[in-house]
């Protein structure tokens, strides 16, 4: 799997293209270029799939429009027109940057996420007393109402990312202007939760240096150890039970191989007696996602041996972080924090662009990630946001305060954590030989190396699958492999069962039968569909033609565990 996943979302930049070989013209004709450029040999050449999300007849209307006004418009009007042509791909990694050659202007503010609410984090030094407070509008509209008319600037695939990208250039006054929020030069009323508001002058950068400005940083107390450190990773024991790695960046550090860290992480849960395991995931942004493997191994041991591990994300987790955090779930890990800014299944392999003429910087996707098809974890779920097993949002109170919320939390619950039930998530192959062990008793088995030579070596369901192999329960596909994340189907699942059946030496009980095989069964064409009736552990519902979930396949497992009674 680190071989996989980390040639599929690896996000260290190279340069896409040849770019033309054009003199430098920023005229009308130069942009037209650019806007060509961009959009025939860039975009529909090199995205894996540009029109997943918004028809080409979308792009060419856009495009169009664009060409009507290249003659009148500014770099900076221009600038944000590439951008909202580039987010119809709605690609989180596939963007034209903010900023760049444009000139732009700011509005002396700024805001921090609280929850699901945006909280005023900067102001002039005379509004000083209004930092923290609630905002409710922007512009004269409601907050909401406010980012949706935003959004079409910003390249996104959730609504974590494309929340975060808002808040992130909430206070650049031309985008406001750009999308007829603002006049032009216009000031922006920002509207407060108790009753306040701001009324801000837009500024230049170099003018928006000579204000006096006001922070909520400034009014934290103390810092929390666990507070994001600059370090790519670091470790420490929490207390006597509980052991915390802050990974930051999935790119190794210069000072301090991958290697050498692991190293010192298992020669400190060696010296101690750790019931689990934190693994910080809240502040990395991607890279590599191979790079963690050595610490996932000795977090895999550490389980093994009767240890918990929990990651955290947040909206700040993101591509090859996020890639790590559904590892953390495959390998039978929980999840807390918050929603993370990347989707589980998502474009990525990012590679750098530069337009030839106005110089204009960004970068594209050159392939889809499914992790759906990857990680047992992530079957079913798509281009959708990671969602925490246990939400616990970071609170303002404990920020000023100098407190991890995530952390106290955790040091406060010592008890063993779950992950949240899909019950209708499809069924994976691991994940059903990992049921059937569970209901069976968990036997004991030996495991030296991996039974199959697609196994990544952390699964959680990695003895089972051993157990299954040793037995004669699981014997692989044609090519040898296992294909654990593919779902099962109900003639696999039939196998898996009579297999298991025989195995154990068990047999149908006649009061387990529920009358003649299904017509829906017979179909499959299957002996082991028919022996798996007769032993009554398939559903009397079973509909080939619609995959088997979680709960139908932990239902199957409990009822040939009940042979054994």
């Amino acid at each position: 799997m680190k071989n996989v996943l980390r040639r599929a979302s690896a996000l260290l930049l190279a340069v896409l293209l040849i770019v033309p070989a054009y003199a430098e013209d920023t005229s009308a004709e130069g942009r037209k270029q650019d806007l060509e450029f961009l959009y025939e040999e860039v975009l529909k050449k090199h995205h894996p799939d540009v029109f997943a999300n918004s028809s080409e007849e979308e792009f060419t209307a856009l495009k169009t429009e664009i060409e009507s006004r290249l003659e009148t418009e500014s770099e900076t009007e221009f600038l944000m027109d590439l951008m909202r042509l580039t987010a119809l791909v709605g690609d989180s990694h596939t963007m034209v940057s903010l900023g760049g050659n444009a000139d732009l202007r700011a509005y002396p503010y700024s805001a921090a996420q609280q929850g699901d609410s945006w909280m005023l984090s900067l102001a002039p030094a005379k509004d000083k007393a209004l930092l923290g407070q609630e905002i409710v509008s922007l512009a004269g509209k409601p907050l909401p109402e406010a980012m949706e008319a935003l959004a079409p600037l910003f390249s996104s695939d959730n609504p974590v990312h494309l929340r975060r990208q808002i808040r992130q250039a909430c206070n650049i006054a031309d985008i406001y202007e750009y999308m007829g929020l603002v006049e032009k030069d216009a000031p922006l009323e920002i509207g407060l939760k108790n009753g306040k508001t701001l009324s801000l002058e837009p500024a230049s950068m170099e003018e928006l240096g000579n204000i006096e400005l006001s922070r909520l940083s400034d009014q934290i107390k103390n810092f929390a150890k666990t507070a994001a450190q600059d370090a790519s990773y670091l470790s420490m024991p929490l207390d006597k039970n509980t052991y915390y790695i802050q990974y930051n960046v999935c790119i190794e550090d210069e000072k301090l191989s991958m290697e050498d860290f692991a190293a010192g992480v298992a020669k400190d849960l060696d010296a101690g007696s750790y019931q689990r395991i934190v693994l910080d995931l809240r502040n990395n942004g991607g890279g590599s996602d191979g790079l963690i493997w050595p610490v996932l191994t000795l977090a895999r041991a550490a389980m093994d041996n009767g240890a918990e591990l929990v990651g955290l994300i947040g909206e700040r987790t993101f591509s090859s972080a996020l890639i790590n955090a559904v590892e953390i779930q495959e390998m039978g890990g929980v999840l807390a924090g918050e929603a993370a800014g990347g989707s589980v299944c998502h474009f990525g392999a990012v590679q750098s662009l530069q337009l030839p003429n106005t110089k204009m910087r960004g970068q594209i996707s050159s392939k889809f990630i499914d992790i759906n098809t990857l990680l047992d974890a992530g079957a079913g779920r798509g281009v959708e946001a990671l969602e925490p097993d246990i939400e616990i949002p970071q609170t303002l109170d404990d920020t000023l305060n100098g407190k991890d919320t995530a952390i106290e939390w955790l040091l406060a619950h010592p008890e063993k954590l779950e992950q949240k039930a899909y019950p209708d998530a499809p069924l994976t192959r691991g994940r059903f030989v990992g049921q059937l062990y569970q209901a069976l008793g968990s036997p004991d088995v030996s495991q030296d190396t991996p039974p199959f030579p697609d196994c990544f070596g952390i699964e959680w369901y990695l003895q089972p699958l051993t157990w299954a192999y040793q037995e004669g329960v699981a014997k692989g596909c044609a090519d040898g492999k296992f294909y654990a994340a593919r779902p099962v189907t109900w003639g696999e699942a039939a196998a898996f069962l009579t297999r298991a059946a025989e195995a154990l030496g068990l047999e149908a009980n006649p009061d387990h039968r529920s009358g003649p095989i299904p017509q829906a069964l017979v179909s499959v064409s299957s002996p082991a569909v028919t022996t798996a009736w007769e032993l009554g552990v398939l559903p009397t519902d079973a509909d080939p033609a619609k995959p088997i979930t979680r709960a139908q396949g932990e239902a199957m497992a409990e009822a040939l565990a009940a042979l054994q009674k």
